[in-house]
């Protein structure tokens, strides 16, 4: 880290950090002095919420991050999720933002995984819904994309 982080909690609200779970009592501010591993309460999704496949995908990245002591089950239901999505997707875009987040959990930057994740919820809810998708990234990006993911050395998750 850079420079310290200050962050602002709310009375009630709790703050998940390298796999603790830390609730506060009063609103109060905190700053992360070095790095850490850390959920705000607000980008916690409540396994009742997982009614899309990109929120399953986003709980299990989630449960990676959150529960540590269960991690290896969290790796087998993501690459289980992000195979099945892979797969089924027809869209180059939600596909290529797929590979984003599969390389990100590859590269062990669940957070950026999750923040992939979440910038795809529109997308999905338009094919859900039966909307056109804006205009999709070329073939030949998506197929950069996937070379980027499956480069030597990278753990290749959903194959």
């Amino acid at each position: 880290m850079k420079k310290p982080m200050q962050l602002v909690i709310r009375a009630g609200e709790r703050l998940f950090v390298n796999g603790a779970v830390i609730r506060f009592q009063q609103k109060t501010s905190i700053e992360l002095l070095n790095d850490a591993i850390f959920l705000l309460e607000q980008h916690v999704l409540h396994a009742e919420d997982t009614t899309t496949p990109l929120r399953q995908l986003y709980f299990a990245v989630q449960a990676m991050l959150i529960d540590p002591a269960n991690r290896t089950a969290a790796d087998g239901l993501f690459a289980s999720l992000y195979g099945s999505l892979l797969a089924a997707v027809r869209s180059t875009e939600i596909r290529a933002g797929l590979l984003d987040v599969g390389t990100h959990v590859s590269d062990g930057r669940l957070i950026d995984a999750l923040k992939a994740i979440r910038a795809l919820y529109p997308l999905e809810a338009a094919v859900l819904a039966g909307e056109p998708l804006p205009t999709p990234i070329s073939k030949d990006e998506t197929d950069d994309r996937h070379k980027r993911h499956l480069r030597p050395g990278r753990l290749a998750v959903g194959r």
